[in-house]
């Protein structure tokens, strides 16, 4: 790497700092990347085992290029395979079993959990082992988005390295370098609360018409019907376009299959990778539904926040400014209950991580806030 900064860690001082003095004098065997969430660790942390396994290399450039393609044999990738919790069969063969032998040709071999939060006593005791006495070979980069909930048996062994949220400004000069407006670039940068990614989903097409749904749920909530007269159900469009999302995702798993499987004879390692794929589509289309109406209800959090700084007099403060028509009817409610349908929209995210039935949680929510704020709340 040649004394450059890793890549990714630009706006990450702490992460620049310490992952280069490892590669300069000597890597930890498990390092826990913590922080907000769409901030880059997840390309950190491949730029990071690219350097680890290049190291010595004949071919160092083609190493990191394998490993950013995802292909290199001595990198595993592992992800949560259920939409809310990492499972045993997640690090018992792939992280557990694999830690113990050899690399196939590098000299070490890595290993990336991704949102290890998820981990419940179980399958953290799976992995505690290979984290307290990994071969010399091993290294484990866990990735978090919330440090707090990550268990303290697992925290204790691995070497912290924390991610910052990027600054709101920087975001939005990406988004407008990109061509997004400016003004909608502002607003998207500053709803993302530091999450690059989030931001430009925030930013698209589909972004738009989310916060769209969302804007009718807040309508709704305030004056008891959402954005068109004859929508007396608006938390049905979130769920719809929760729907989208989940077929999109198998769509790209389905695309996925098709270029792999093509020119696979058939046989048991085709029917292998069959069932592989099957799996993997219904894993993604499941994330992808909850993520989306995971970010729907955060949105919904927002807007209520905004308008609770709107009717105390300190618009400045709202994240998406552009809120003038239910502003002014948030005006005459009581900042109290705004407040709370701040932490009503909370609770129904956190229930839906419980697996508790969609329509049934957001109907719920949507009368509560009904209750709560409309035209006879005063």
């Amino acid at each position: 790497m040649s004394g450059a900064p890793l890549p990714g860690t630009e706006d990450h001082p702490h992460a620049r700092m310490t992952l280069g003095a490892a590669l300069a004098s000597g890597a930890s065997h498990a390092y826990l990347f913590h922080g907000p969430a769409g901030v880059g660790k997840s390309a950190v942390a491949r730029a990071f085992a690219g350097e680890l396994l290049a190291s010595g290399a004949t071919d160092p450039d083609g190493v990191r290029t394998r490993v950013a393609n995802g292909t290199h044999p001595d990198l595993t990738w592992v992800r949560p395979t259920g939409a809310h919790v990492m499972r045993t069969e997640d690090v018992d063969g792939p992280v557990v079993n694999a830690a113990t032998r050899t690399p196939f040709e590098a000299s070490r071999r890595v290993f990336v959990l991704e949102r290890v939060d998820t981990m419940n006593d179980e399958v953290a005791n799976r992995l505690l082992k290979t984290l307290e006495e990994p071969a010399p070979y091993a290294h484990l980069i866990l990735l978090s988005d919330s440090l707090g909930r990550v268990l303290p048996t697992v925290v204790s062994r691995c070497q912290l390295i924390r991610f910052d949220g990027l600054p709101a400004a920087r975001i939005a000069a990406v988004l407008e370098a990109d061509g997004v407006p400016a003004t909608l670039a502002s607003a998207c940068a500053r709803l993302s609360l530091g999450n690059g990614e989030r931001a430009r989903y925030l930013a698209s097409e589909a972004g738009v018409a989310l916060r769209g749904d969302v804007d009718g749920l807040l309508a709704a909530a305030l004056t008891g019907r959402g954005r068109d007269v004859d929508d007396l159900e608006p938390w049905r469009n979130l769920l719809a376009r929760a729907e989208e999302h989940r077929s999109e995702a198998e769509g790209r798993v389905a695309e996925a299959r098709e270029e792999r499987l093509r020119g696979e004879p058939a046989g048991r390692e085709r029917g292998a990778l069959e069932r592989q794929f099957e799996d993997a589509a219904k894993r993604e289309a499941r994330r992808s539904r909850t993520e989306l109406l995971d970010l729907g209800l955060r949105l919904a959090a927002l807007g209520f926040r905004d308008l609770t700084c709107i009717a105390e007099g300190v618009p400045e403060a709202a994240l998406d400014p552009d809120r003038d028509v239910l502003g002014a009817v948030a005006r005459e409610r009581d900042t109290r209950h705004l407040r709370l349908a701040v932490e009503h929209c909370e609770a129904a995210r956190l229930a839906l991580e419980r697996n508790v039935t969609e329509d049934l949680a957001l109907e719920a929510l949507s009368h509560r806030l009904a209750g709560l704020l409309g035209t006879g709340a005063q």
